[in-house]
């Protein structure tokens, strides 16, 4: 069985036992998770349901360099970012 959840504004498409990264939530490594209600956007089979999932781990993804540039101006800016993220696996997604 699988689901569509919505978090950090983006959708994911989950089913047991997948790990997948999302953005960074309030959750410490080894507590569990409850997407349910309007986090849940669909679910196999047109149900409603409810997906549950741990926090493994909260990480920082690749940084991303912006440079900005002015030609023939000697203008030259460079920045970088790195977004923080929450690694999360799925561990049970329960019809209602």
């Amino acid at each position: 069985m699988f689901a569509v959840i919505r978090t950090g504004g983006k959708q994911y498409r989950v089913a047991k036992d997948n790990k997948i990264e999302i953005e960074k939530i309030d959750a410490k490594a080894g507590e569990t998770v409850t997407f349910e209600k309007d986090d849940v956007l669909f679910a196999d089979g047109g149900k409603k349901a409810t997906v549950i999932a741990k926090v493994i781990e909260q990480i920082r993804g690749d940084k991303v360099v912006i440079f900005k540039k002015k030609r023939r101006q000697n203008y030259r800016r460079r920045k970088g970012h790195r977004q923080e993220l929450t690694l999360i696996q799925i561990t049970d997604v329960k019809a209602a």
